[in-house]
């Protein structure tokens, strides 16, 4: 299992803004994450004293551009993380308003459905204790440099 340390190191996401624990599992087209850090009360994420569930794309994101540090070689060790963008989210469904009030762990999961080495389409979901708390579709791509 590949731990936070790992995750701070092959992603451009640092300190409390680093969400994710730990890669579960992964494979050349998904991953799943875990996380808890939903729960911490200085979440950087936090608006008003609490977490809204649309924060859970960021989760997302994150557990994206790990994915495509994996699959594109970046995981190697000394490798710099590579600048990838959101560029859009659709089809997103909300199946509860906030996310700082479930207790434990969260899964966070990303599918690759299609796309080439920088530009990828997936499909995304959090979960709680097997509840599915949202999903959507985002496109990413992973090198911004690498368009111009």
């Amino acid at each position: 299992m590949l731990d936070q340390s790992w995750i701070a190191a092959h992603i451009p996401h640092h300190g409390s803004m680093c969400l994710l624990d730990a890669v579960k599992e992964w494979s050349d087209s998904a991953i799943t994450c875990r996380a808890s850090s939903h729960t911490d009360p200085a979440n950087p994420l936090r608006a008003e004293g609490r977490l809204g569930a649309a924060n859970g794309i960021e989760y997302a994101a994150q557990a994206m551009a790990i994915h495509g540090a994996l699959i594109t070689g970046d995981a190697d060790e000394g490798a710099a993380p590579r600048q990838g963008y959101l560029t859009s989210v659709r089809s997103v469904s909300l199946h509860v308003a906030r996310l700082d009030d479930l207790p434990g762990e969260i899964d966070v999961c990303a599918e690759r459905l299609s796309g080439d080495a920088n530009n990828i389409l997936y499909q995304f979901s959090l979960s709680h204790a097997g509840r599915c708390l949202l999903e959507g579709r985002a496109a990413v791509v992973l090198d911004a440099s690498a368009l111009g």
